[in-house]
């Protein structure tokens, strides 16, 4: 594809689309078609000596990085030597009992020499955050992520299945602030659903989108779409950019969900139906009525924010919180 063609695909999208063979040119993918030893030898070649950082599962947990039965988690943290992390995956390939061995979202920039300079894609203007996942077999929760993501698989085997953001009441989402990797997931089983507890499942399937993916293909999942995402070989490496349309001095909304059930979620009905209006008002319709009768230079916040009024809003937001 041409770097015009890819630059204008991803400008003007807004559902997801898949790319075979976009990456198929990539060293990275040419050595997983060479075989694991060889996607071994090719990343440890470009690591650099420092230690990485990698998710354990439990022995005899299954391949699916989530919460245990405690609600804590089902993986531990730990650290060390790509070279002795990827050998433990191969060893423990197809093993009945071993445990998930998974390297997500590793720096490709801060971790390796080269693999980001050897294994690119045009992106026009974008500057994304670029990153590596590597493991065995591994399921991954549907979960959502505010950036745009263009993810390849270069080694292995990737299954998405794909939601609208519409979906999440039907998606059964954990805990905001409990997560297995900083954002909120669903709590079904897509293996075994269980549909006499998760009953509205049903609905969000008739909406799922699923793609298969092979070395060298690309997906692009749009902002905030939920996607539950399984590596389906012994070895698997993803490579992902991720990156917003949006100006970087805005504030996170998640962040405004955080402070909304701070402030607003437990207030009495009626209370709660007028900040809604408020919100309506001032947020979500934002119509020519909050500013016209105002001169354009009393309108403060309420104008289209710039870095500078962005920062008052978050000094006004310290010194509330911080009291």
């Amino acid at each position: 594809m041409a770097p015009d063609a890819l630059d204008a695909q991803l400008s003007y999208a807004q559902e997801p689309f898949i790319i075979r063979g976009l990456a198929a040119q990539w060293p990275l993918v040419a050595a997983g078609k060479a075989g694991d030893a060889a996607v071994r030898d090719y990343l440890v070649e470009r690591a650099r000596a420092r230690s990485f950082p990698v998710n354990i599962g439990e022995p005899g947990g299954g391949d699916r990085l989530f919460y245990n039965a405690a609600m804590g988690m089902n993986f531990r943290m730990a650290q060390g030597p790509l070279a002795e992390i990827l050998d433990g995956i191969i060893a423990n390939a197809d093993k009945a009992d071993a445990p998930v061995i998974y390297l997500s979202s590793i720096d490709m920039g801060g971790y390796f020499d080269g693999l980001r300079e050897e294994n690119r894609l045009p992106l026009g203007n974008r500057v994304p955050i670029e990153s590596i996942w590597i493991g065995g077999r591994t399921r991954i929760a549907a979960h959502n992520d505010v950036p745009h993501n263009l993810a390849i698989c270069a080694v292995g085997r990737r299954r998405f299945t794909i939601f609208p953001p519409e979906e999440f009441a039907n998606l059964y989402l954990g805990p905001l602030e409990n997560t297995p990797a900083g954002r909120p997931v669903s709590m079904v089983d897509f293996r075994a659903p269980d549909f006499a507890a998760h009953p509205r499942f049903r609905d969000a399937l008739d909406r799922a989108q699923v793609a298969d993916l092979e070395p060298g293909d690309a997906i692009f999942v749009p902002s905030l779409w939920w996607h539950h995402v399984e590596g389906r070989a012994p070895l698997n490496a993803l490579v992902n950019y991720w990156w917003s349309d949006v100006p970087t001095h805005l504030g996170k909304p998640e962040d405004a969900l955080f402070h909304a059930i701070l402030a607003l979620r437990d207030l009495p009905a009626g209370d709660k139906a007028r900040w809604r209006a408020l919100f309506d008002h001032y947020v979500f319709a934002n119509g020519a009525e909050v500013t016209d009768h105002l001169p354009v230079d009393a309108r403060g916040i309420l104008a289209p924010l710039t870095p500078e009024t962005a920062g008052q809003i978050r000094a006004r937001l310290l010194r509330s919180l911080s009291r």
